[in-house]
């Protein structure tokens, strides 16, 4: 089942440059782990030590923050578009 994940700027270093790519993957987890398979490196920039998410590196699917949803064990099918989007921090 192929899903579409949507690469921020700051990443597309390591897939090539692409700003999206389709892989296959049941659940977000199962879909990163196909990222890392296929660009060495991008897993480490999301999970953190305990493969956990990063508390910088926000994931949607459709929209939806995967936070809200079932974090890393939610569930994909084919056609839903994962987006990584980096928090950004700011203020005066």
């Amino acid at each position: 089942m192929s899903v579409r994940v949507r690469i921020p700027t700051p990443l597309r270093s390591l897939t090539g440059g692409a700003a999206e790519v389709q892989i296959d993957g049941a659940s977000v987890a199962e879909a990163i782990s196909q990222l890392e398979a296929r660009y060495p490196g991008i897993a480490q920039r999301l999970k953190d030590e305990n493969g956990e998410l990063r508390r910088f590196v926000n994931l949607y699917v459709n929209g939806e923050d995967v936070r809200f949803l079932q974090g890393l064990d939610t569930h994909l099918k084919a056609g839903d578009e994962v987006s990584i989007v980096p928090a950004v921090a700011g203020g005066a």
